[in-house]
């Protein structure tokens, strides 16, 4: 199940921006963090290609979503200006941001040259 981040648990979870500078990684795996709003229909197009990569990925991927309306400091944080934006953040290395509605094949690929997961 896909987990939705707040300010707090995204500060555990993926990065705590409040205690370092330089990107410091906090998960135990690689993650997808989907920033959406309820209102945008491109998000709810690929909510469900979310789901389904949740269930595939799971064991070796962690896919997280924040919404921009609840969320406004996190989505100001990284500039977030159009939905959906969908920021890959690899275990090591700096994450990397694609926007827009991406097909399925095109995660998959992310998943691969980005996070190192296959």
């Amino acid at each position: 199940m896909i987990t939705y981040l707040t300010k707090s648990s995204f500060k555990e979870k993926v990065f705590n921006f409040e205690k370092n500078r330089e990107w410091k990684f906090e998960g135990d795996k690689p993650c997808l963090i989907d920033f959406y709003a309820d209102w945008c229909g491109p998000c709810r197009m690929i909510a469900p290609v979310l789901e389904d990569l949740d269930g595939l990925y799971r064991d070796k991927i962690d896919i997280y979503k924040v919404d921009t309306e609840a969320e406004q400091e996190l989505a100001s944080m990284f500039g977030i200006r159009s939905i959906p934006s969908l920021l890959f953040v690899p275990k090591t290395g700096q994450p990397q941001m694609a926007m827009g509605a991406l097909p399925k094949e095109s995660f998959i690929k992310a998943f691969k040259e980005v996070l190192g997961v296959s």
